[in-house]
């Protein structure tokens, strides 16, 4: 009787574990659904002629009412005016619109929260000549 016992309480731990493990490997993916940078328009260090907009395109979509960019002079003032955006039905690109830059470096800063709620951010420089 202890034996048998023994054996439906290991039978039920086992079963447990199994699903549990389930649970986890089947949540895993979406808890690397982070937003990460695959493009981005100047890239990072580049020397450039003064550009239209700022572009950066991401390897997941990102949820465009959350993510934002912004450019800054060096003197750390922004430069857009105009807000950024989130285009096309895919929402993996975000982009803005860049008035006439004087020469100088200036720094993109941008935050990008994906479908599932998982915020990124970060931040590069380029230079215009």
């Amino acid at each position: 009787m202890k034996i048998v016992s023994t054996l439906r309480s290991l039978e039920s731990f086992l079963c447990l574990s199994a699903a549990a493990g389930v649970i986890f490997l089947g949540s895993a993916g979406q808890a690397l659904a982070h937003a990460h940078p695959v493009h981005e328009s100047p890239a990072p260090n580049a020397i450039v002629t003064a550009p239209s907009e700022v572009r950066i395109s991401y390897d997941d979509p990102i949820e465009p009412a959350l993510s934002h960019l912004t450019v800054q002079n060096a003197q750390g003032k922004q430069v857009n005016q105009a807000k950024s955006s989130v285009e096309g039905k895919a929402h993996k690109t975000m982009r803005v619109a860049l008035p006439a830059l004087a020469a100088g470096q200036y720094q993109v800063q941008w935050v990008a929260v994906a479908d599932d709620g998982h915020r990124t951010h970060g931040s590069y420089k380029f230079t215009v000549k």
